[in-house]
Parts: structure tokens; sequence; C-alpha cells
């Protein structure tokens, strides 16, 4: 006998009190029969409107936006983007907070996980409780940082315009402008052009140089378009056959600069997001490592260097700094970045792979700096196992950091201190940095 098909119940309205948020950028409600609501648009304590937007009858949780505020939260703005709300734009999260609650939030969600995955309480953990707003992010509600150097624009197949997806869909929402974009990236008008043929234009502007570049991904069998923008830029496309960032005019990187070093970044590879966010990270990271010269000390998931070039200036002529990163391209930028230094050796391959072949047995600082999955806990067992003095743990996810700490605990290290950063304003990600120490035997 066919099992019956649930009903599905997008579209139907709830009225609910909202609880606490939750990570991913919603709050968690639940209607009168006691069904989870994951609602987006709304904050805390708020009474709302719920539409169901995914979700079925029986279903664990359903999925909803706020479309009707009945009793609005002192920490609510009206949203300064015209593409911010139910329906429109996925990239911004929380536009209707003010921006000190953005961070408020933030930190509830990051001592949440913590203590939900880890076990840990802020105090435990050597946190404040804190999240702390890059230089110059500070704004008046209302008003939003244009923070992102890079965007990656779709573009709606039907009329050829660039806009953002929403959220948790293919669906394109044209605009004519993002607010969270760095002025570098505003300033080359890709709303204004038409990208017909194109499935997405990726926009580059560098904090460190004036270079800019735009990558375009074609749709199947689609010519490219030539490329007049408002300021001067390289231009790379995405091959259809290997996936892979090919040149078509103009360099094939951008320039960087952090901790008073250029950085070349080739082929849209991966550098922090946030203008500020390579220094901040680069600074909480030695602070809390503290490095001595003549030490050793391992980079995983290096990317193009940054932190590996931090340490080898403060390590000296007789430390030793080994990288390890998996991707092809952003080693050859790692290994050009670092070819000033005689004892910074740079692997490609995945870190649980390279690393146990290296022969290393013995560290004295680590820093990694995973995807968002987090390190797991094979890899942060064999880490545990090298006696590093200290460990510096970059995240820019609290589930996995925190998982991953619990890992850690269970290797015989302990949380010293944890700084918490809103790298990401207007959305609900987070950029955490913990050091961690062996625990002291007895202890």
């Amino acid at each position: 006998m066919q099992a019956q098909e649930k009903k599905s119940l997008v579209g139907e309205e709830y009225e609910v009190e909202v609880g606490p948020v939750a990570h991913g950028g919603h709050c968690i409600a639940r209607t009168d029969e006691g069904q989870v609501l994951f609602v987006r648009h709304t904050l805390p304590g708020e009474r709302v409107v719920a539409r169901v937007t995914e979700g079925e009858e029986g279903a664990r949780f359903l999925r909803a936006d706020a479309v009707e505020i009945l009793e609005a939260s002192k920490d609510r703005v009206e949203a300064p983007c015209p593409f911010a709300g139910p329906g429109k734009c996925g990239g911004c999260d929380w536009q209707h907070a003010k921006p000190g609650a953005q961070r408020r939030l933030k930190g509830e969600v990051v001592a949440e996980q913590l203590q939900r995955l880890a076990g840990l309480t802020p105090e435990e953990a050597g946190w404040d409780g804190t999240v702390m707003p890059a230089e110059g992010d500070k704004v008046p509600a209302g008003q939003v940082p244009s923070w992102r150097t890079r965007v990656q624009y779709a573009v709606d197949p039907g009329t050829g315009q660039a806009g953002l997806r929403k959220h948790r869909s293919h669906e394109v929402q044209v605009i004519d402008r993002c607010l969270i974009a760095a002025e570098g990236v505003s300033e080359l008008g890709i709303e204004q052009r038409e990208w017909s043929g194109m499935e997405s234009v990726e926009a580059i502007a560098a904090s460190g140089s004036q270079d800019r570049q735009v990558i375009l991904t074609p749709r199947e069998g689609a010519r490219l378009p030539i490329v007049e923008l408002d300021r001067p830029v390289s231009v790379m496309r995405v091959g259809e056959k290997d996936g892979g960032v090919h040149r078509v005019h103009g360099r094939p990187f951008v320039r960087e600069r952090a901790d008073g070093r250029t950085y070349r970044v080739g082929s849209g590879g991966f550098w922090q997001v946030h203008p500020k966010a390579a220094d901040t990270l680069v600074t909480a990271v030695m602070q809390g490592l503290l490095p001595r010269k003549g030490e050793t000390a391992l980079d995983l998931y290096c990317g193009v260097g940054l932190f590996a070039g931090a340490l080898a200036d403060r390590l000296g002529d007789e430390g030793a700094v080994l990288g390890i990163e998996s991707g092809k391209r952003a080693v050859e930028d790692a290994r050009h970045n670092l070819d000033g230094f005689d004892r910074v050796r740079i692997e490609q391959g995945k870190v649980e792979a390279v690393l146990p072949r290296t022969g290393i047995t013995e560290v004295d600082l680590i820093v990694l700096d995973p995807p968002r999955a987090g390190a797991g806990r094979r890899t942060v067992a064999h880490l545990a196992s090298l006696g590093a003095r200290r460990v510096a743990y970059v995240a820019c996810d609290p589930a996995a950091l925190a998982r991953d700490l619990a890992y850690f605990r269970d290797g015989g290290y302990r949380v010293r201190t944890l700084r918490v950063f809103d790298l990401f304003p207007m959305t609900h990600h987070v950029e955490c940095v913990a050091i961690l120490e062996p625990v002291k035997k007895g202890a």
C-alpha cells in the first residue's frame, strides 16, 4: 500500500510568540500544536504572523518568514535595504535589527553552540561574551557598513540583469545596488549592465590595492560579453569543462595587504571578505600565540599564506613554518608570497592526508583556519599529539568550532581565550579566534 503524501504547509500562517535566536539567521517559535518554526525577519520577544516557506505536516520543524509584526522588539529598525525582507534577497539576515542588537544576537548563538556542543560556558572559554565590530563598522541604527569586497551576483536568465539569490532559492532578486558591497565593488556598476548568457558575475575589489577583477561564469554555449565597466578591471572566466578560472585579460590575481606585507591572490582564491578582517585576525592570532624566535609552527588550511607570513616574520631566521593547503592555485600564490623566507615550506594536499606524511612529531605553535565544516575528530587528535604549547583556531562557524574544541579537550587541551568578531555585519555569520594550551598535569 502506497504511503499517503504528507500535506505541504507552505503558505500557512501562524500567529506566534518568538523565542530565542538560533544559529542560521532565524529565531525559534512554536505553533499552538507545538511544531517548531524557524522564523526569519523577526527578533526574540516579538509577536508576529509567520508564513511557512518550507515544510509539511509532521515535519520536525518548519521554516517561515515573519510577514506581519504585531508586537515589535525595541531592537527593531526598518531595514535600510529595499531588497531585504520576506521573499526578497537572502544575503542579509539582520537588516531589521540595530547594529548593537545584531552583535548581541551573534554572541548568544556562539554561547549556545559552545554550551551545547562543547559543554563550555563563556567563562570556561575565556570569553567575556562580547562580539567586537571591525574598525570603522560602528554605525548608527538604520545605516549599513559597506564592507563586502567580494560579491557574487547571480544573473536573471530572462532579463540578463544582475541580482542576488533569494533565501534558500535559485531565484534571482534583481537589485540596483547592494548596501553591504564595498565602495570598490559598487563603483564598478555591475548592476547597471546587462549580462545575457551569464550564470553569475563575481566582482572583487582588493582592499590592499586598486586591483579590480570580475569573474564570469557563462551558461552552456554562451559567448562572453565585452566587459566595459566604470573602472578598469581584469576579467576571468570559469571554464565550462574543467570548472577552472581562466584569464581573459588583465592580471590573473589581485594584490591584498595585511600585517605590512603584500599578498597575491589569484583566480578568485580565498581572502577574507571584510577589508579589516585579515589584519584583525592576524593581530588576534599573534597576540594569542606570542611567537618566540626560533620556534617551529604549522599553518593549516593556509590559503595564500596569511598566517604563515605573519609567523615567519616573528619566528626569525632560526624559526620554521610549514603550511598545508589543498588548492593548487593558492599553493602557488603562497609560495610566491613567502618566497623571501628560507625556512617556510608550503605543501599541497588535504591536511588529514599530508600532515601524517610529513613525519612531524612535535611543533611549538599551530594555526588552523579550516573550512566551514571544521577540522574533525581525526585531524584534531593528530594535532593534539604534537605537543604544541599554543594552538590558534580561526573559525567562521561556531558550531564547527565548538565540536572541534570538544575534540581538543579529549586530546588534553583547554581553551585559554576566545575572541569573537563581527566581520560580516547584517548577516548571521561571525568569526572566532580560540587560543588553546595543554592542560597542566594534575590540573
